[in-house]
């Protein structure tokens, strides 16, 4: 037995060896490494949700994304700023004088430092018109010399501004293109709290980018615009925004959009769980004034307001622990003929309740002086109801048209027409004055600022819009302005040339 022990496991030896290298050669025709693979049609949604009809749904937001995507837009703008300006070599120590006056001499000589610094701002935009109508935030264009735009497609253009609206931070700008993919606007008042949302723009200069969360609460006033007018009543969501997304969509999961994101919460300056939009609602009103009258007609009731708490509602003897508080009403405003008093709780507006100061903020700005509101008031624990005819800051019911068409786009400028009050203040018969300054012919080729006084154009008199309109569109070349400013003495005058 002995004799045979080495020969058989020699053999054995040799199966298992021929074994092994017929696996290690033989188990794949090729030599490609093979890995490892889902089953067929694994790879699709997994989570689901349930929609508005109860029904179970895959959660999945690729073809939102696709659908939206290339109707946000990356804006660019920029901003010439003066240089330092030079020190007064008078007033220097003279050991310095030498010194200085040798380099303010180098600096001369130099073309590159005596050129003008450029600025440049960078954030987002939505196209809501197929023929070049874009929003987005004021504070991506304020004070800009020029704004570019660029598709997802990666299209460049320059823009030209149609209007701005700081006091809820919104501006409509406008390329010469057509056929443009847009997005929607919904109805922002029928999003709820927990909704799925998407936010679309280019935080960080990354274009086209898409975050997901959820609606985390609505009517949220977070002191942010400066505006002493200031209407804030933002939506409030998880979607990551960052520097850069300004001005961009925050769509629903059909596709419509539901607000303009617009700020961040946050100690650091970057994503820290907390964005803003502006409401579509507050969009569509916005953009809408600014198409038909060339600037924002918002209605005003005239009331000074605070949010009642439990703690403010035991302190005042309040019946209510929810509603809006009227602290003052002014006297002669909307609220005042409509027999508001201070004291009054409002607890609904037009149908809608009301719990917070910025609901009823958001209200009635959607408003134009001249439109009624119907409200519904606590008043020492009596329900009573008023109806408020809603008036304009100067205490009008009627629609005042300040700026219309391309060329006051063109011009960068929205104009108003001087009362007669002040225009005997200021000594002068007739003029138009300048309210509003922005990206075009005047900020770009000429120093004029805002609040100056047009009181003739080429040696013509001016004393409407309408007349300056109709003698500028009839000026072939040179312009010439004439007119003076508020606080300041003696006649000012700017030139510059039509394109």
């Amino acid at each position: 037995m002995k004799k045979y022990k080495i020969p058989i496991l020699s053999a054995l030896f040799a199966s298992a060896l021929t074994l092994v290298l017929f696996v290690a050669f033989n188990i794949n025709e090729s030599d490609t490494p093979q890995f490892a693979q889902l089953p067929e049609g694994a790879q699709t949604s997994v989570l689901y949700t349930a929609n508005s009809e109860g029904e179970v749904v895959p959660l999945d937001f690729t073809d939102i994304a696709k659908q939206v995507m290339n109707a946000v837009v990356h804006i660019n703008s920029f901003q010439e700023v003066e240089r330092q300006a030079r020190p007064d070599l008078r007033e220097l120590p003279d050991p310095f004088r030498e010194f200085f006056r040798r380099f303010e001499q180098e600096r001369e000589d130099n073309p590159q430092q005596r050129q003008p610094r450029q600025r440049r701002g960078s954030g987002s935009g939505v196209i809501i018109n197929s023929d070049g109508y874009i929003v987005t935030n004021n504070h991506v264009v304020a004070n800009a010399d020029e704004v570019n735009v660029t598709l997802y497609d990666n299209r460049t253009y320059q823009a030209r501004i149609i209007g701005t609206d700081p006091t809820t931070d919104l501006a409509l700008i406008q390329i010469e293109e057509t056929e443009l993919p847009t997005i929607p606007m919904v109805d922002s008042k029928d999003i709820e709290v927990g909704e799925w949302v998407l936010a679309v723009g280019n935080p960080f200069n990354l274009t086209s980018t898409v975050t997901a969360g959820i609606v985390s609460a609505k009517s949220r006033s977070i002191n942010i615009l400066r505006e002493q007018y200031a209407i804030e009543s933002f939506i409030q969501t998880d979607a990551a925004i960052n520097p850069g997304n300004s001005g961009g969509a925050l769509v629903n999961l059909q596709g419509g959009l539901i607000g303009v994101n617009t700020a961040i919460a946050s100690p650091t300056g970057t994503y820290a769980g907390y964005g803003f939009a502006v409401p579509s609602n507050i969009v569509n009103k916005v953009v809408s004034d600014l198409l038909e009258y060339g600037t924002v007609q918002r209605g005003y009731l005239g009331v000074v307001i605070r949010n009642v708490t439990g703690n403010f509602a035991e302190e005042e003897g309040l019946d209510v622990t929810e509603g809006v508080y009227i602290d003052s009403v002014g006297t002669g405003s909307a609220a005042d003929e409509a027999g508001i008093e201070a004291g009054d709780v409002v607890i609904e507006i037009d149908g809608r309740e009301i719990t917070q100061a910025s609901q009823l903020q958001e209200m009635v700005a959607t408003n134009r002086p001249g439109e009624e509101v119907e409200l519904v008031i606590n008043r020492d624990g009596n329900i009573i109801e008023r109806t408020a005819v809603l008036q304009s800051l100067e205490g009008a019911t009627e629609i005042e048209e300040t700026k219309r068409g391309e060329m006051f786009s063109d011009l960068g400028a929205e104009m108003a027409t001087v009362s007669d009050e002040e225009a005997e203040e200021l000594g002068i018969e007739g003029g138009i004055r300048i309210t509003r300054l922005y990206a075009g012919l005047l900020r770009q080729k000429t120093e004029v600022r805002e609040g100056f006084v047009i009181i003739r154009i080429n040696n013509q008199s001016v004393s409407t819009v309408e007349e300056f309109k109709n003698i500028l569109e009839d000026t072939e070349g040179g312009v010439m302005l004439e007119g003076v400013y508020e606080g300041l003495p003696g006649v000012h005058y700017y030139a510059f040339g039509l394109n």
